[in-house]
Order: structure tokens, then sequence, then C-alpha cells
């Protein structure tokens, strides 16, 4: 029980409250540049979603085996080169760059799937779809994992499993899915309204943004009542009945 409830509360928090695009304010490129039409606004939160759980598989996977301190395989390999050294090894700081590869394979097999089975969707999408390569939300939730993962006991405060590091990248993906669908439905409405000129395009799509985060503003503290609804506090044992005075 206690390990769905972390799982649920991880799960709205990623999506609702700490949202990629209205709370940390990334992937603002494809927010603004493919939410002109619903169809497109899916495609894309769907091509995220894919990527950014590729990525936070493959990112846990080497942060754990080989970049963090103290990585197995990393240990192994310099226990044999140098045999009776203390050193712990760490190369957290190739974290960057391996990530950075990542990404961008996981953005080339989406881009060969849509333009094989989607063509239409995949013209649709132009530069966007290579761009997802540079898009902040991937490299984000790959940071953040990173931060949660040491394979060695107390070296990070709140470790993540692989569970976990998949849960909050999918659900990283579907808030960021949230937040251009709904975006794209609004802007879609937009071309029957009389919006003035010094506002059309990218004006009013950032006026709408804004109200937008202040509308998740209202997620705040939902997590927190709701651990505390699923997690009530122990009651307090009666206090013992103190011994009656001897005469």
């Amino acid at each position: 029980m206690n390990y769905l409830t972390t799982v649920l509360l991880l799960i709205i928090s990623t999506a609702l409250i700490n949202n990629m695009v209205f709370h940390f304010f990334v992937g603002c490129c494809p927010f603004i540049g493919v939410s002109r039409r619903v169809d497109m606004a899916i495609g894309m939160g769907a091509a995220v979603t894919f990527v950014v759980t590729v990525a936070a598989f493959l990112s846990w996977v080497f942060t754990w085996f080989v970049l963090a301190p103290g990585a197995p395989v990393t240990t192994a390999i310099w226990r044999w080169l140098r045999p009776g050294s203390s050193t712990v090894p760490d190369l957290s700081i190739l974290s960057y760059l391996v990530y950075i590869f990542v990404i961008a394979w996981a953005v080339q097999l989406v881009e060969m799937y849509i333009r094989k089975f989607f063509p239409a969707l995949y013209k649709a999408f132009g530069v966007f779809l290579p761009l997802i390569t540079t898009n902040c939300v991937i490299l984000f939730v790959c940071l953040e994992i990173m931060k949660h993962v040491g394979p060695v006991p107390g070296s990070v405060p709140d470790p993540w499993g692989l569970d976990k590091a998949l849960i909050y990248a999918v659900c990283a993906g579907l808030g960021f899915a949230l937040a251009i669908v709904i975006m794209a439905g609004l802007r879609e409405e937009l071309d029957h309204c009389d919006v003035p000129t010094p506002l059309k395009g990218p004006g009013i799509t950032l006026a709408i943004a804004g109200i937008l985060a202040l509308a998740f503003l209202g997620f705040t503290g939902m997590d927190t009542n709701l651990a505390r609804v699923l997690r009530p506090t122990p009651a307090a044992p009666p206090p013992a009945a103190s011994a009656a005075p001897s005469h």
C-alpha cells in the first residue's frame, strides 16, 4: 500500500503539480511551434513521451552501472586495472554527453518510424521533429533521474529504482502532452476569434500560456493533502495511568 501511494503521488506531482511546461517552463519551443492543431499536438506529445521514456530507461541504466560514483561496471574495471586501490571511480562528469547521445538516438528512431508509417504527420512536424533532440524536457528528466540514482547505499537521499524512473519519465511526457493539447485546442478556437493585431501569433499564445500556468497553480498542495489522506498519522497511545500514592 505504501508503494502504491508513493507511485500515485509521483504521478500526480509530475503530470499536474510540477508540469514540465507550466511549472519548470521547459519544452516551450515545440509547445509554441507545434500547438496550432490538435492532431499535431497529440502526435508531438506521443513522440516526446516515447522519446523521454526510452531516454530515461537508458540514462538510468548508464548512470547506475557506469556513470554514478561507485558504479559496479566502472568499479570492476578500475579494480582490475588498479588492484588494491581504494579510490571510488566517478564518471558522472560525462553524464551530459552520454544523455545527449542517448536522446539523439531515440529521436532518430522515432523520426524513422513516423516517416515510414505516418508521412503526412512527418511533413506536418517539419523541423520540430528533429528538434526533439534539443527538447529541454527530455534532458531535464534525465538529469532529474540522475539526482536519484546511486548504486552505493546512502549516496543519495531518495534513491529511485528503474520503476520510479520510468514512471517519472512517462508522467513527464504525458504532462507535456496534456499541456500542448490544451494549448492546441485553445489556438484552434482562436482562429474564429477577433484577436487584436499586435497580439496575433506568438503574442496571444504566450499570454494564454501564462494564464494556463496560473491555472495549474491550483494543483499546488494537492499531493500533500492526498498524502495526508492516504497515509494517516497513527494515533498516539493513551497516557499510562499514574500509580495511586501509597499511604
